[in-house]
């Protein structure tokens, strides 16, 4: 490594980080400037979140959503390490990882991504299942494929929260366990869907009404137990037998970005700059979950999937400009609209002027998640056996 060569240390493999990573390969750097580009996960696999519903339901494979990073950067030349992030030198620049090698950095970009928080009501836990990662997924089908075998006449199974996870995971199972299934929502709310687009929650009430899944608005959980769970409305507590919690409300920062010696705001979330630099270190970028940023408008950039796409290209791109002297770009978010599924084959698509729902959104929003998997190599594998399972499946029928 000459002196010259740039090292760019890039923590967390999610949307941001990885599309910020592959993003920088593809940027026009001239042969004497090209940087070592390292990028570091606890997993060994990167995992497309928006289509983790369908594995439950098995419209999907995992390995479809969940390739590896093995497999995604060969022939990048980016560096892979799984590790956990043990902590942060600022000042040497340096980054420690637990059974790691120590990473030096010239330009460091944090994109460690969030957690459910479990520890917001007793019991959660030990009884409640979170629906964020894959390790997640693989422990909430155990549970399923041990409550369908067992001798129980209904499954019941409640969801807390009404947001988009809350919603979409009560529609998907509905399908699954059919008739046998029992469904409540719980929202502290007074709706479902609350920062949704109109159309998303008529349709998404339409959808759970249609499959008999309960809805207890303005409710507090206050414990969970191994087979109930307590539920405040209007200060009158009920014990509700279940056979399954699932927990999707809330996120908060991991515990190793809570460590880091960062400004953030009052959820922990870190200080950026309208170009995702960490406020006072400028070699710094971060992105994401873990990311405050206000946008170059001033606007609040929402934490969601189609959010980290965007701020990717930006990160990379004033990475790029910070090491080839050239004026940095301040994150401008587009709002290109936004899509549920509520169920098998279902779907909807807002945004753009577009209201859609049915199979054509169900098709739409495959086709757009479609292109936005990391590599094209990748996007060939799943579009060809897209197209191939329905042909497979009908011959073998």
């Amino acid at each position: 490594m000459t002196e010259q060569t740039a090292r760019i240390c890039i923590l967390g493999g999610g949307f941001g980080g990885l599309y910020t990573a592959l993003r920088l390969v593809e940027l026009d750097w001239e042969e004497s400037q090209k940087p070592e580009i390292v990028l570091v996960d606890q997993n060994d696999r990167f995992l497309f979140s928006p289509l983790l519903y369908e594995l439950l339901s098995g419209e999907i494979e995992s390995w479809e959503i969940a390739p590896s990073y093995e497999e995604l950067l060969r022939n990048t030349g980016i560096r892979f390490y799984q590790a956990m992030v043990s902590g942060l030198d600022i000042v040497q620049k340096q980054v420690y990882l637990q059974d790691g090698p120590e990473i030096p950095y010239d330009r460091l970009v944090l994109a460690l991504g969030g957690e459910t928080p479990l520890d917001m009501v007793p019991g959660a836990r030990s009884y409640a299942y979170a629906f964020r990662t894959l390790a997640d997924a693989y422990a909430l089908e155990e549970r399923l494929r041990i409550l369908e075998e067992s001798n129980k006449e209904k499954i019941r199974v409640a969801i807390v929260g009404g947001g988009y996870s809350g919603v979409e995971l009560a529609c998907k199972l509905a399908d699954r366990l059919g008739e046998r299934g029992r469904f409540r929502l719980v929202e502290m709310g007074d709706g479902i869907l609350r920062n949704s687009p109109e159309f998303n929650r008529e349709a998404g009430k339409k959808a759970l009404d249609e499959r008999g899944v309960w809805i207890d608005l303005e409710t507090k959980v206050e414990s969970i137990a191994a087979d109930s769970i307590s539920l405040e409305y209007k200060g009158v507590v009920d014990d509700i037998p279940v056979d399954l919690v699932i927990w999707t409300v809330g996120t908060r920062v991991t515990h190793a970005v809570q460590n880091l010696p960062f400004k953030r705001n009052n959820r922990g979330k870190i200080t950026t700059t309208p170009t995702l630099q960490v406020l006072d270190n400028p070699n710094i970028f971060a992105l994401g979950d873990l990311a405050d940023t206000l946008d170059a408008e001033g606007k609040q950039v929402p934490t969601t999937a189609q959010a980290a796409f965007q701020q990717a290209d930006y990160t990379a791109w004033n990475i790029w400009a910070s090491l080839t002297n050239r004026p940095l770009l301040p994150f401008r978010y587009l709002h290109l609209g936004e899509f549920m599924a509520l169920g098998v084959d279902n779907a909807t698509l807002t945004g753009l002027g577009i209201k859609m729902e049915g199979t054509f959104a169900y098709i739409a929003r495959r086709l757009a998640y479609l292109y936005r998997l990391p590599t094209l190599e990748h996007k060939l594998k799943v579009g060809f056996n897209w197209l191939t399972r329905p042909i497979i499946e009908t011959l073998s029928s």
